[in-house]
């Protein structure tokens, strides 16, 4: 098994990613609101103010999405559709995506897919 975890820097491809890991048989992801450190400290610590040139507009729309991989075979599918579908995590600005060893996992096997 292992973590699928994405974090994924650019709204615009969303909507696509949550196609591709429904398509590659992802299921049970979870998916949160997140923002970089950079911005945060930018926008709400005040002694970092000055940062705000360098980390750019206040961004609204960071997404982490985990997933539990059973399959090993899963990852490489969704490397297949990211490149189709023009979506290149190698890109400055896109986020990131990996996968982790996952030891064990206590849930039902029907919810792990």
């Amino acid at each position: 098994m292992e973590l699928l975890l994405i974090i994924l820097n650019k709204e615009e491809y969303f909507e696509r990613l949550t196609w591709i890991l429904t398509e590659c048989g992802v299921s049970g992801a979870t998916i949160m609101d997140s923002e970089g450190l950079g911005h945060f400290l930018a926008y709400e610590v005040p002694i970092f103010a000055g940062l705000r040139q360098f980390v750019g507009e206040r961004k609204t729309a960071n997404r982490i999405i985990l997933a539990i991989l059973g399959d090993k075979s899963i990852f490489p599918k969704i490397k297949k559709l990211l490149a189709e579908e023009e979506i290149d995590f190698s890109k400055p600005g896109t986020g990131i995506i990996t996968r982790l060893p996952v030891n064990e996992v206590i849930k039902s096997d029907e919810e792990l897919g």
